[in-house]
């Protein structure tokens, strides 16, 4: 089965090039991977001693670093090589602060595998939440490089537990530890024979509970909000601005909107604009604005949401109404908001377990998003307690990246 695996990798590596013609995201997705282990001999050494983190798409490197920022302050010897497989991860982090290198992952065949392991030479590995490349894994079993699975998720849909996919499992044997996010990965985990497990948590509750520390004051956004209630809709995609320019247009008030829209492209600006019938102004066009008689501020540039949030008194967090992808809860969770999501989120247990916690509302409709938005708004005392459930969920969750730095420090002291 991995022959067979490996000959449809290479058909896909084959034909990629035909089908950067038809989509933009495919075209960066095959121009990155253009040129890969030339650039990395020009950016790595033979005396680099490299750890080597692999991360699907950014809501994954964000779960590497605060390990990366630990690693590199105890062992500053090390360089970091950094690798994603999408292009919405690595064109926003390929000029990160913590790696000597930054590339795409070369698709997985066992020609790319030793290639790159040769150009690479890693010492230690991790692959983040459920990256399995079976070519690749099985490629560091063979030089003993020692792999980590951080931040891991196991559940019973994956490939490998069912009958088709078990010839994958061979491969995990490259994997010397697994630390798992939650109860439910490490049994899930348990039943594949997985092991050694350990339960560490989310290294992304590390990650935004330091954001708080952070200086999180934009200028533009605090004139904009003055002393008004101020609703934060982050990474929202058009079946979510759907319901709020919905809710927005009949319910006009003082409540301050911001929306930060996933997708930032003119013409989806446009429409997301043409929608509202009250004030609205774009990050784009706020110079010499008087930004508190807006009533909605359109966020047409990126970067900026994770500050944005600390000046939310409700968030909207996007991706679930729909098929897209819940998006990061955790980031307005830490600053102690009540948050709500579409219904789609059965891939995302942190949401799940700040639901079961009452600090997180779902909906699936117009309606539905009318009455907890307006609860939330006219019931200070509420909204309140709802916040302070989701600041407490992020505080009780942290710790993950203590320990496995307690694992590192056991392979370097």
């Amino acid at each position: 089965m991995r022959s067979l695996y490996s000959s449809i990798i290479y058909i896909l590596q084959a034909i990629l090039p035909v089908s950067g013609l038809f989509s933009a995201k495919m075209k960066l997705f095959v121009k990155g991977r253009k040129d890969i282990f030339s650039t990395l001999r020009n950016q790595l050494t033979d005396k680099d001693r490299v750890i080597w983190f692999h991360a699907a798409s950014l809501g994954e490197y964000e779960q590497g670093v605060p390990v990366m920022e630990e690693l590199l302050k105890k062992y500053p010897q090390f360089s970091l090589v950094i690798t994603f497989f999408s292009p919405s991860g690595y064109e926003i982090k390929k000029n990160n602060a913590f790696a000597k290198a930054t590339t795409y992952l070369p698709l997985d065949t066992p020609t790319n595998a030793r290639l790159f392991l040769d150009v690479v030479h890693p010492e230690l590995v991790f692959f983040i939440k459920y990256e399995f490349w079976p070519n690749y894994l099985t490629a560091l079993k063979k030089r003993n490089i020692k792999t980590v699975l951080l931040s891991g998720v196991f559940r019973e849909s994956q490939p490998f537990f069912k009958w088709y996919g078990k010839w994958m499992l061979k491969s995990f044997e490259a994997f010397d530890h697994y630390f798992v996010q939650d109860k439910t990965s490490a049994i899930a985990a348990k039943t594949l024979n997985l092991h050694p497990v350990t339960i560490s948590g989310d290294t992304r509750f590390d990650r935004v509970s330091r954001q708080i520390e952070m200086d999180n004051t934009l200028s533009f956004i605090s004139a904009f909000k003055a002393n008004q209630l101020c609703v934060v809709c982050g990474s929202t995609w058009p079946e979510d601005d759907e319901v709020l320019t919905t809710f927005i247009n009949n319910h006009q008030s003082d409540t301050k909107f911001i929306i930060a829209p996933h997708q930032i492209k003119p013409e989806k600006i446009k429409v997301l604009q043409e929608k509202l019938e009250v004030k609205t102004v774009l990050f784009s066009e706020k110079e010499g604005k008087a930004l508190s008689e807006y009533n909605v501020f359109i966020i047409d540039t990126i970067g900026l949401l994770t500050k944005i949030y600390n000046y939310a008194d409700i968030a909207y967090v996007g991706g679930a109404l729909g098929t897209k992808g819940l998006h990061n809860i955790l980031e307005p969770a830490t600053f102690g908001i009540p948050i709500i999501i579409g219904n789609y989120f059965e891939k995302f247990p942190e949401a799940k377990r700040l639901q079961q916690l009452a600090g997180l509302y779902t909906i699936s409709n117009q309606k539905e998003l009318d009455d907890i938005l307006h609860k939330l708004l006219i019931d200070q005392k509420f909204r309140s307690q709802t916040g302070m459930i989701a600041g407490h969920f992020i505080n009780s969750n942290t710790g993950a990246t203590r320990t496995v730095m307690e694992y590192i420090s056991g392979l370097y002291g």
